[in-house]
C-alpha cells in the first residue's frame, strides 16, 4: 500500500479551504525561495488544466528540457502531484522533506496543498530544473502557485462554474478571480473563453501590460494522446505556451513538440481501462462544464442513442443537477454512488430534485457494487459503461486496483 503520509498531511476536510499567499510567501522565504529564478508556465482556469500540463511536460522533456510538474488532485498517491520529468517523487524522498519541513509549515500554518508546493519547490531545485510546469490548485489570485515569483508564461484553460463557495457566483466573478494569475508583462494563451471570460481576460491583459494569444484547436493531422474533442483546444493551448518560451530562451522543436503530445498521457481523463476484463470508461468530470463536454462526447459512442449506463459519484457541494441535465438522455441508465471520503448526492436528493429521472435512477453503495449489478443483468453494455463525476471517486477505483488501464 502507498504511504499515506497521514501523520505529516492533515486531512482536508480537517485543514478546511483557506485561500492565502501571505503563509506560501513566508515559507519559501524561510526556505530561502527555491527555484525563485526558474521560470514557470502557470496553468491556470477550470477544466483542462491537468491535461494541459501534461501535454507540456511531456514536449518539454522529449525537447530535452529538464522539467518540474506540479499537478492536483492526484488520484492514488500524493507523489503523483511532484514530478522531474515525468517521474514521480519517490514516496522516501517525500517523506524526508515533509519532516525536513514540519517545523517551517507548522509555523506558516500551511495547507495541504501549500505542504506539497514547499517540497516541490525544494525538490525541482535539488534537481536543476530548467523549467516549471505548475497547475493552479484553486482559483488563482490566491493560489499557493502563484507565490512563484517568476511567471511569464500563463497557460489558460477553458472557465466554467466550480467552486462557487469560494470564487463567486457568475463568470465574470470566477474569471477575475482566476485572470488574476496574469502577471505584469506575461504571455498568455487561451483557447475559446465564453464571451463574458473573454472580457475579463482582455481587461486584465490590458491592466498587466500582457498579451494575449488566442488560439485555435488543433487539427487532425495533429496526434494527440488523449482522447477527446476537448483535448484539441487544451493542445493548442499547450502549444502557444511553448512557443511563449522562445523568447525566454528555451526554443522547442516542432517535432519534439509533436513527439510529446502523442506520446502524452493522463489518467482519468475519457480513459478506456478494464474492470474484471470489461472495458469501462473513466472520466473526471465534475462540474457543468466538464459535462457539457462529456455529453458531446457520447455523441461519438457508436450505439449511445439507445442508452448509456452512467456510474456516477457527484461531491454534496457540486452541481449534480446541472451536470445531470446535461449528460442523462430517456434511454439511459444511471447508477448513483458515494464518493469516498466526501459528502455526496444520493439518488432521493436528486429525485426530488428532478421526478423524471425516478424510473431510470438506482442508488447504490459503491461504484464497484454498481458494476457487478450491471454484470449480473446480461451482457455487458455496448456502449460499455462510463464512471465519472469526481475524481476521488476515480482514484479509489485505481487505489484498491479494481482496474486495469489500456
Amino acid at each position: 500500500m502507498p504511504d499515506d503520509f497521514s501523520d505529516l498531511i492533515p486531512r482536508f476536510d480537517l485543514r478546511g479551504m483557506d485561500l492565502q499567499l501571505d503563509r506560501m510567501r513566508h515559507a519559501l522565504d524561510e526556505l530561502g525561495f527555491p527555484c525563485a529564478d526558474v521560470p514557470a508556465i502557470q496553468v491556470a482556469g477550470t477544466n483542462g488544466k491537468g491535461s494541459i500540463a501534461a501535454f507540456l511536460s511531456s514536449a518539454l522533456q522529449r525537447a530535452g528540457i529538464k522539467t518540474g510538474l506540479t499537478t492536483s488532485p492526484h488520484l492514488v498517491n500524493w507523489c503523483e502531484r511532484i514530478r522531474v520529468d515525468g517521474g514521480m517523487i519517490a514516496e522516501a524522498e517525500l517523506r524526508s522533506r515533509l519532516v525536513a519541513q514540519r517545523k517551517i509549515c507548522e509555523r506558516n500554518k500551511l495547507t495541504p496543498f501549500e505542504q506539497l508546493l514547499a517540497v516541490a519547490f525544494e525538490y525541482f531545485a535539488s534537481n536543476q530544473v530548467d523549467v516549471l510546469v505548475l497547475e493552479v490548485g484553486l482559483g488563482g489570485r490566491l493560489d499557493a502557485t502563484t507565490a512563484h515569483p517568476k511567471r511569464p508564461v500563463i497557460a489558460m484553460a477553458s472557465i466554467g462554474m466550480d467552486h462557487c463557495e469560494h470564487l463567486g457566483h457568475t463568470l465574470q466573478a470566477i474569471a477575475t478571480e482566476k485572470a488574476a494569475v496574469i502577471s505584469p508583462g506575461a504571455t498568455v494563451v487561451s483557447a475559446y473563453q465564453d464571451p463574458a471570460v473573454a472580457e475579463v481576460l482582455e481587461a486584465a491583459c490590458r491592466q498587466q501590460q500582457a498579451r494575449l494569444a488566442w488560439v485555435e484547436p488543433l487539427g487532425c493531422e495533429w496526434n494527440l494522446g488523449l482522447k477527446g474533442v476537448m483535448q484539441r483546444s487544451n493542445a493548442a493551448v499547450a502549444l502557444g505556451a511553448l512557443h511563449a518560451l522562445d523568447g525566454l530562451g528555451w526554443p522547442v522543436p516542432e517535432a519534439a513538440i509533436r513527439t510529446g503530445f502523442a506520446e502524452t498521457r493522463w489518467c482519468g481523463r475519457l480513459q478506456t481501462v478494464h474492470w474484471k476484463s470489461l472495458p469501462l470508461r473513466i472520466d473526471g468530470a465534475h462540474n457543468p462544464a466538464a459535462a457539457v463536454q462529456l455529453a458531446l462526447e457520447r455523441q461519438s459512442w457508436p450505439g449511445e442513442q439507445l442508452g448509456v449506463c452512467w456510474i456516477l459519484g457527484i461531491q454534496a457541494h457540486k452541481q449534480a443537477i446541472t451536470m445531470l441535465q446535461s449528460l442523462i438522455k430517456p434511454a439511459d441508465q444511471i447508477w448513483i454512488v458515494p464518493v469516498p471520503g466526501h459528502s455526496s448526492w444520493d439518488r432521493a436528493m436528486l429525485v426530488e430534485q428532478e421526478e423524471s429521472w425516478g424510473e431510470q435512477m438506482h442508488q447504490s453503495s459503491s461504484s464497484e457494487a454498481a458494476l457487478e449489478t450491471i454484470r449480473a443483468q446480461g451482457p455487458w453494455p455496448d456502449p460499455f459503461p462510463i464512471l465519472a463525476g469526481s475524481l476521488y471517486l476515480i482514484g479509489d477505483l485505481f487505489s484498491r486496483c479494481l482496474v486495469t488501464a489500456e
